[in-house]
């Protein structure tokens, strides 16, 4: 197998480091924040969608903080992960509504519809115009309407990210709006939000936080900006994530976890990711299962994978150098070999009872079309090295 290219942001013949970034207009942090939103809200608009998630109940607080400012609201539930459909629902009813900017309040589901909206409200067509490998991947045109995002979970980073992850189940598959266009204008995060999410939600969610902020280190786009705040997140998320799910009221951790998450959206949206996000995004799409449980069930299989064909293949990688780092950064352990970094994750994975692929019907006779779907991913681009059909394979056999 040919070697991979040297990292965009690198320039092989004088190693000069080049790279952009880019995220919400401004970033809240900090326990109390949602109170703010009384602050916020009039200078984006004065008619809000707010897109919720299954709970409508737990809006209750924002939308009292919107009716003291006279702002008008037309709500907008998701029950699940979001489609297209969905979005093409959304869209319609708040331009019949004449909605002049979104509020997404809840986990990632909440926040990328209410980001795909606001792309849909102030560009003409229908999603598929814009969706990357399903549809016709025209860029967006105009600014995204107003958006402020307010995580309720500990776990996506979708509150500062410049995409919309949308199912398209015709296609059985997930794929992404993208676009700096539709940055949110203000990321709200109150950790005081997480304090309900319940332990298992809270592991998923957990799980993928912790993705986030590991796989943009070893991405082939990663730039000294972002590696700050994957290196400021992995040791955040080895001391707290499992102290969040056993200890739910425990408030040093879900505000360490609401960090991890914002910094791994940071990270991910200006270095992508990897093999974990190219099998779970298109994964999603053939089976009902959470993304985070996904991500969770892939993680150390992926990590030991491409340590060992980076080993084979590219033993001067700097990737591998940066799964020794990941591994001295979740254990605390100044000598840790990158295969020790995989255990600690296996073992987080066990002691967090993460449910295996197969409970979600993924079987051997799935991992051609999955395979086939995870090499056309954006996030496949970023790994580290480019994985043989054999090594995917692997990947899903031991996932499984």
């Amino acid at each position: 197998m040919p070697d991979i290219a040297p990292p965009s942001n690198i320039d092989a013949s004088n190693d000069a480091v080049h790279f952009q970034f880019a995220t919400a207009g401004q970033i809240r942090f900090g326990w109390g924040r949602l109170q703010e939103v009384e602050e916020i809200a009039p200078t984006l608009g004065s008619h809000a969608l707010v897109v919720t998630g299954r709970s409508r109940e737990r809006a209750g607080p924002l939308l009292d903080l919107l009716a003291r400012q006279g702002i008008q609201v037309t709500r907008f539930s998701v029950t699940d992960e979001p489609t297209v459909h969905v979005a093409r629902q959304g869209t319609r009813q708040a331009r019949s509504a004449g909605c002049d900017f979104v509020i997404g309040f809840g986990g990632g589901s909440a926040l990328d519809t209410a980001k795909a909206i606001a792309a849909l409200l102030t560009n003409p067509g229908d999603p598929l115009d814009y969706l990357e490998v399903i549809g016709r991947g025209r860029p967006l045109q105009n600014p995204a309407a107003p958006i402020l995002a307010i995580p309720t979970t500990a776990g996506t980073g979708s509150e500062v990210t410049r995409n919309a992850v949308l199912a398209s189940p015709g296609h059985r598959v997930k794929v992404s709006l993208r676009s700096p266009l539709m940055l949110p204008r203000v990321a709200l995060v109150d950790p005081a939000l997480t304090l309900s999410v319940p332990p298992h939600i809270t592991a998923f969610t957990g799980m993928d936080a912790l993705t986030q902020v590991l796989e943009p280190l070893v991405s082939r786009r990663a730039n000294p900006l972002t590696d700050g705040f994957c290196r400021e997140g992995l040791p955040r998320a080895a001391r707290s994530l499992r102290r969040a799910v056993e200890e739910g009221q425990d408030r040093r951790a879900r505000e360490e976890m609401a960090l991890v998450s914002l910094l791994g959206g940071l990270a991910l949206a200006n270095a992508g990711l990897g093999a974990v996000h190219g099998f779970a995004g298109p994964f999603g799409g053939m089976f009902h299962a959470p993304h985070g449980a996904v991500c969770a069930a892939l993680l150390p299989h992926v990590m030991a994978v491409n340590v060992a064909a980076l080993r084979a293949r590219q033993p001067q990688s700097p990737a591998l150098d940066r799964y020794g780092e990941i591994a001295r950064l979740l254990t605390g352990q100044a000598e840790a070999s990158p295969e020790a970094g995989i255990e600690w994750v296996l073992a987080l994975q066990q002691a967090l009872t993460i449910p295996p692929l197969s409970a979600y019907g993924l079987t051997p006779d799935h991992f051609p079309a999955l395979m086939e779907k995870a090499r056309r991913s954006s996030s496949m681009k970023g790994n580290p090295i480019q994985l043989s059909d054999e090594e995917l394979r692997t990947i899903l056999e031991r996932a499984l």
